[in-house]
């Protein structure tokens, strides 16, 4: 179960955090021009499968060292 669970969590923080990130930096760069939008999406994909499977392996490892520098 804490297998599915973490693979949740891992889809959906990466695609809430991602979708905001990279509009936000697309918005900075270009501005509201009709290509916003298209470059925004563009540019979602290509951090969505890079972000989601390093937040899915590095999660745990960082919520471990946490979870230990905070039991001490």
């Amino acid at each position: 179960m804490e297998k599915k669970v973490h693979l949740i969590f891992s889809m959906v923080m990466s695609l809430f955090m991602i979708s905001i990130m990279s509009f936000v930096v697309t918005y900075l760069n270009l501005g509201w021009t009709d290509q916003t939008i298209e470059k925004w999406l563009s540019s979602f994909v290509i951090a969505w499968i890079v972000g989601f499977p390093l937040l899915h392996v590095f999660g745990p490892i960082f919520k471990k060292a946490i979870v230990n520098s905070l039991s001490k």
